[in-house]
């Protein structure tokens, strides 16, 4: 299963890179979008909860990884009000191309 990796800025300028087991949060976050704190932090928990349980199919467990990220994401969400925004600054590796 691919892992993927998250940059973000928070309202205060500082950067942390968050850690998901799967290429999910993708699905749920835009490079280069600007997210108010609650949004991200709801959108992140969202895809995290969505890889561990990929993790857990996959397996039979879930990912202690992905529940402390979510640990992560939920304190340094505590420390804005709720409409300051968070930049998404990158996501690697890129989601494989698609077919034509």
């Amino acid at each position: 299963m691919p892992e993927m990796t998250l940059r973000v800025r928070w309202p205060d300028g500082r950067t942390q890179d968050c850690y998901s087991p799967s290429l999910v949060l993708d699905d749920h976050l835009d490079v280069g979008a600007r997210y108010t704190v609650a949004d991200f932090a709801d959108r992140s928990v969202r895809g995290l909860e969505e890889a561990s349980d990929r993790v857990a199919a996959a397996y039979g467990f879930a990912c202690t990884s992905a529940a402390a990220t979510i640990d992560e994401v939920r304190a340094s969400a505590a420390s804005y009000a709720g409409d300051a925004e968070v930049t998404v600054l990158a996501m690697w590796p890129p989601l494989p191309e698609e077919s034509s």
